[in-house]
């Protein structure tokens, strides 16, 4: 299947509808039916406004996030178009894809 890899970055002390927003952002992929996202906690980063974002041992709030997903180019129009109604200012990455599934699909 072709599509896209989208990466949405954020750090874990944004909050979205008194949720984390990764997680928020994970629960709408799910409620959109999409096949799968990934959410992936960082070391270290710093964006465009040059700030330093880490994990400290004693606060972890500013640690960098990125949510992962394979999209089909309608999933991902879609995606990033409820991202944008919800209000979300969020940088993001969008790669064209070959994606698939080797082997018999595993039973949850």
């Amino acid at each position: 299947m072709n599509g896209y890899q989208l990466t949405l970055y954020t750090q874990q002390n944004r909050r979205h509808e008194g949720k984390m927003l990764a997680d928020w952002i994970v629960s709408l992929a799910m409620e959109m039916g999409l096949r799968g996202a990934t959410l992936v906690s960082g070391i270290e980063g710093f964006g465009h406004t040059r700030q330093f974002h880490s994990h400290h041992f004693f606060e972890m709030a500013d640690q960098p996030m990125l949510i992962v997903m394979a999209l089909t180019e309608a999933e991902c129009d879609a995606l990033l178009q409820r991202l944008e109604l919800a209000g979300l200012t969020l940088f993001y990455v969008k790669v064209a894809a070959e994606f698939g599934v080797l082997g018999a699909p595993v039973d949850a």
